[in-house]
């Protein structure tokens, strides 16, 4: 995390969550889409997943029908016990973890599954692609606990100050 803009930046992200969810309302869907992926590639310049992995320790993935076969067959498992000792469903009938962080992360924030990791894992923050704008709560909730999308959006911010 060596860019001046990523000290403090939970807390400053907290503070501007407010500000966040005022610019996604402003800003033009196609111009947010065509300042993401320069934005996105700056973000990784300069946040090192390794170093933090608040995603896995604290969030789940969905785990879709593709993933869990995946997964399963790498663990060589069958997807019924992968589904039973790792996943529940949650309320909006999706699968994910039972419990956080997740049982694949290593204690040197590794994914002992990164090749056949989750297909919401491999497109998460989701700051490359429509989802960051189309769905909104998560992409403002993803800022509290996620330096690159705090990045991006400290950088729209600046992009779009009139």
């Amino acid at each position: 995390m060596s860019h001046p803009l990523l000290n403090n930046w939970e807390k400053k992200s907290k503070e501007h969550a407010k500000s966040y969810k005022g610019l996604l309302q402003k800003l033009n869907k196609n111009q947010v889409l065509k300042e993401l992926p320069s934005l996105h590639e700056e973000a990784f310049e300069h946040v090192d997943c390794l170093s933090c992995a608040n995603c896995c320790k604290n969030y789940s993935p969905r785990f879709k029908t593709p993933d869990i076969k995946r997964i399963s067959k790498v663990l060589g498992l069958r997807e019924s016990v992968f589904i039973d000792t790792y996943l529940n469903i949650d309320e909006e009938g999706d699968y994910v973890l039972k419990n956080a962080p997740c049982p694949f992360l290593g204690s040197d924030n590794f994914c002992s599954i990164y090749e056949d990791r989750p297909s919401d894992c491999r497109r998460f923050p989701y700051t490359d692609e429509d989802v960051f704008y189309k769905r909104q709560q998560l992409t403002l909730k993803n800022a509290s606990f996620c330096p690159a999308v705090y990045f991006v959006f400290e950088k729209l911010g600046e992009l779009h100050q009139k």
